[in-house]
């Protein structure tokens, strides 16, 4: 009996410094190692810029779909384009060509 008591205040007074030294070689082991730490800083650093990339993504298609409706709906648009990106006239229209002036 004498020896099991022995054995349980041992336990009781190594275990938990046992515990604290293997943990304070594995943390810093842990953390320093290149999948460690400084990996998890670049892995959120990239995280954000693809999160930033895919706002601003996401922000070009809600403009495009946009513009799109503004086409369905407004002939005066589709017209524009046709004469600003075209070069487009109607049918009734006379075009007048200058050169450039020397």
């Amino acid at each position: 009996m004498a020896s099991y008591r022995r054995v349980a205040r041992f336990a009781e007074r190594a275990l938990p410094i046992a515990i604290l030294a293997v943990s304070a070689v594995s943390v810093p082991v842990m953390i320093l190692r290149p999948e460690g730490l400084g990996r998890m800083r670049s892995l959120e650093h990239e995280l954000d810029q693809v999160n930033e990339e895919n706002a601003q993504l996401s922000r070009d298609v809600d403009s495009l779909h946009a513009e799109v409706q503004g086409l369905r709906d407004d002939p005066k648009a589709v017209e524009k384009i046709a004469r600003d990106e075209l070069g487009l006239v109607r049918k009734s229209e006379i075009v007048f060509q200058f050169g450039k002036p020397k």
